[in-house]
């Protein structure tokens, strides 16, 4: 075998030009900024004209590669530098969404011209957003013409579905936060989005997000309060966006709540030491009596491990409510919280199957333990319960009851007021 190395073999021929199209394009927007500038400047202010002229242009500029250049002229006027300051390369349109009147009917019509175009041009929905995130983080360097266009035309967009609700982090920056811009402008942005929609939908869209917790983070940490953020926004005529705010803190303060009562029973803190928790939270977080029965309740409900055998469970259930019997009597010192914890208790045993036949036996062992009064009873049976299970709750209670009345028939102060208590939905 030879031990000198093969020569490798060589390619031999012509070389070929790349073609043209192959050639990476050099990114230089100032081309497209004239055309669209020039464009606008043809269109002038009839807007139905400018929509006409973005669908066309589309097929022959390049909108993928310069969206941003495209949404800076069509908001500002010409290319933004950061910071938002305009670029002098080229002079800026007058036909722009800032220098346009600054009312809602204008606004509505600009935000047609924004929803025509990403319509016919379905790639630059996730440009748009960006475009916008970032215009929101240069607030600072627009007017306070320019903010309150903006923030109506974003408002509109989010009202009509051409916009995410995320958008609203840009919002929470630092700088904007601490100089009040990002309130203010959330302010405008929340009467227009308003304008166009009920508060419900607002509230869906800013859900959907997780942006539904997140509204007090348009104040500094020193006025990032309920309180605060309701008189601010109850003052600027927006009090659905305030009462919005305080029930999603409420809900919020609600779980951590039950998530503390139920670390403190799988302790066993002493049921004293619960309920002076419980009454401080209570306090604290403007909490009415009804609301906490329906989360003590739960909370006991779910610190064990139930039984799937139907008779062993309501045996369980019997020792656990003996247990914290005096933690359920210390929250229902009104009639209409007697009411609403019988209706829990009627929810909850016809959701968990295996309780069906337990309600009875609960109701009862309530009643001895002083929880449950026999006028809260009887209202439930004749007219406050609810539809789950009824056939099968009111026919376990029908012995009960009949003991009930006759037992009060014979007391010689007859009829009890039953007119305090109220049903609750």
């Amino acid at each position: 075998m030879s031990n000198q190395r093969q020569q490798k073999p060589t390619l031999t021929g012509q070389r070929f030009k790349t073609r043209k199209r192959d050639e990476k394009e050099r990114f230089d927007p100032s081309q497209f900024q004239e055309s669209i500038i020039q464009g606008l400047n043809q269109t002038g202010t009839d807007l139905e004209a400018v929509a006409k002229f973005l669908d066309a242009s589309g097929a022959k500029l390049d909108y993928r590669r310069y969206a941003e250049t495209l949404f800076d002229i069509l908001v500002a006027g010409g290319m933004l530098a950061p910071g938002g300051t305009l670029s002098e390369d080229v002079t800026p349109t007058e036909f722009c969404l800032f220098k346009a009147q600054e009312d809602i009917e204008t606004m509505q019509a600009y935000a047609q011209v924004f929803n025509k175009l990403i319509r016919r041009y379905k790639y630059l929905e996730k440009g748009f957003e960006e475009e916008i995130k970032k215009l929101l983080l240069f607030l600072k360097g627009f007017t306070e013409s320019e903010r309150n266009k903006l923030a109506m035309l974003t408002g509109i967009l989010l009202a009509n579905g051409n916009l995410s609700a995320s958008i609203l982090s840009s919002l929470f920056n630092e700088n904007l936060v601490k100089e009040g811009v990002s309130a203010c402008f959330a302010v405008k942005l929340f009467k227009s989005w308003l304008s166009e929609k009920d508060i419900s939908s607002v509230a869906t869209s800013l859900r959907k997000v997780g942006m539904d917790n997140r509204l007090m983070e348009l104040f500094p940490a020193n006025k990032r309060s309920c309180e605060h953020f309701s008189k601010y926004f109850t003052d600027a005529g927006l009090k659905e966006i305030s009462d919005f705010a305080r029930n999603q803190q409420s809900i919020g303060a609600r779980k951590e709540l039950q998530k503390e009562l139920q670390e403190q029973m799988a302790r066993g803190d002493p049921l004293k030491d619960i309920i002076a928790y419980v009454r401080e939270e209570m306090k604290k977080n403007n909490i009415s009596e009804q609301t906490m029965i329906g989360l003590i309740w739960l909370s006991v409900m779910s610190s064990v491990e139930w039984n799937k055998k139907e008779e062993l469970v309501t045996e369980q259930a019997i020792k656990l409510l003996k247990q914290y019997s005096p933690l359920l009597k210390a929250f229902t010192s009104q009639g209409l919280s007697e009411l609403t914890l019988l209706l829990k208790i009627q929810e909850y045993c016809y959701d968990n199957i295996h309780f069906m036949k337990a309600f009875q036996k609960i109701v009862v062992l309530l009643y001895k333990a002083d929880v449950l009064s026999e006028e809260a009873i009887l209202k439930w049976y004749n007219e406050g319960h609810v539809t789950k299970g009824k056939s099968v709750f009111l026919e376990q209670m029908k012995k009960f009851v009949e003991w009930l009345k006759n037992a009060e028939e014979e007391m010689s102060s007859g009829l009890h007021d039953f007119t305090h208590l109220y049903v609750v939905e």
